[in-house]
């Protein structure tokens, strides 16, 4: 059973910390990834000191998270939505990523640096090497995650109001 705000975790998957965590590529509109997103919007919107207006943004749009322009992935549990993340493919051969939340209910048990693995992993499958990211310094879990998984501090790469952090990590490339 999904609670009021939508297709999320229920109470019967917040006492499970046991079950399997799913990732998969989804359509951005499925209405799980739409719920993830929702989540995602609302936590940086309470997080951030100016709070946080999508129409301010660098766009993220559903069309820069699917093919061939990019990608969206959801982590489930037991089919309830429980994180996600996302890849903008650019022209120029690099990838972003874009959109990595956690739900608390799951958030401790290493799905933030798997998420960011699988998101490299991809990157790598779609003939990308150099991967970027843009965050707040409000975000100092992600910021620390990302240093932890090998991403350098770089000078600002693109207008992202909301960003004062630009990560880049090099991959190698698949054989």
């Amino acid at each position: 059973m999904s609670d009021a705000a939508g297709p999320g975790p229920s109470a019967e998957t917040e006492t499970e910390t046991d079950a399997e965590i799913v990732l998969a590529e989804v359509d951005p509109d499925d209405p799980r990834a739409a719920w993830c997103l929702g989540q995602y919007l609302a936590e940086i919107d309470a997080r951030f000191d100016v709070g946080y207006d999508p129409a301010a943004a660098v766009p993220t749009t559903p069309a820069d998270m699917r093919p061939p322009k990019g990608l969206f992935v959801l982590a489930t549990q037991d089919g309830e939505p429980v994180g996600c993340g996302a890849l903008k493919l650019h022209g120029d051969g690099t990838a972003e990523v874009k959109r990595v939340w956690t739900s608390a209910v799951v958030r401790g048990r290493g799905l933030g640096r798997r998420l960011l693995r699988d998101l490299e992993s991809r990157a790598v499958a779609s003939g990308r090497t150099v991967l970027r990211l843009d965050t707040n310094a409000a975000l100092v879990e992600a910021m620390a995650l990302y240093r932890s998984e090998g991403w350098v501090e770089v000078p600002r790469f693109n207008d992202e109001r909301y960003a004062d952090h630009w990560f880049e990590k090099h991959v190698p490339a698949r054989p």
